[in-house]
């Protein structure tokens, strides 16, 4: 079933990225070209291995608490060391562990945050992975969510990141993944119905 779903999930960014490939490049002087790659465009510079059959696979935590005075939420975004993007807490399969185990470790180990984990995902979402040997890969992340229960005070990556509370409704403003935030929308609901699962 998992498989099926991925590639499904696949099968759907290729669709998109095939029409951008497909589309004929029109200049023109009433619409200023963009200073900054699209999400999209950097799927396409990803070349032959976005329509490969392996796609990289990550798990990932979209941690969330009580926001001061207990009005509504807040959710957690993280820079990464590298460029310095907000993003959310993710990583690579651990020999050993569930999905939502390690979004768990990555969650404590890149934010020191302690917290129970969705039983379910909430979704997934695609993006475009730097590898250390300078070349881009395409990667679908499944997402878990965390309700913070504490927060280290000594963590792994400590001092590596800045951290940022803000309300699940603004968090899209700040992450380039057009499906993260809609998983911050969708978050944003089920919160909103008082859900007693959040996943």
């Amino acid at each position: 079933m998992k498989e099926e779903c991925c590639k499904s999930w696949k099968s759907k960014i290729i669709v998109d990225c095939h029409i951008l490939l497909s589309t004929p490049f029109q200049p023109s002087s009433e619409i200023p070209l963009a200073k900054k790659k699209t999400f999209l465009m950097k799927l396409a510079d990803t070349g032959g291995t976005l329509f490969a059959a392996d796609w990289l696979e990550q798990y990932a935590a979209i941690c969330f608490r009580r926001a001061a005075g207990g009005n509504g939420f807040e959710v957690l975004l993280i820079t990464t060391r590298g460029s310095g993007r907000w993003v959310i807490p993710k990583g690579s399969p651990m020999k050993g562990k569930t999905p939502r185990e390690v979004a768990a470790v990555e969650a404590f180990e890149e934010a020191g945050i302690k917290g129970k984990v969705g039983k379910k995902p909430l979704g997934r979402y695609s993006y475009v992975k730097r590898l250390d040997n300078g070349k881009d890969a395409p990667c679908i992340v499944e997402v878990f969510t965390v309700e913070t229960t504490s927060i280290a005070e000594t963590f792994k990556e400590q001092g590596q990141r800045q951290f940022l509370w803000v309300r699940p409704t603004e968090a899209g403003g700040y992450v380039e993944e057009p499906e993260l935030r809609g998983l911050f929308a969708r978050l944003d609901a089920r919160l909103r119905e008082n859900s007693p699962d959040i996943a």
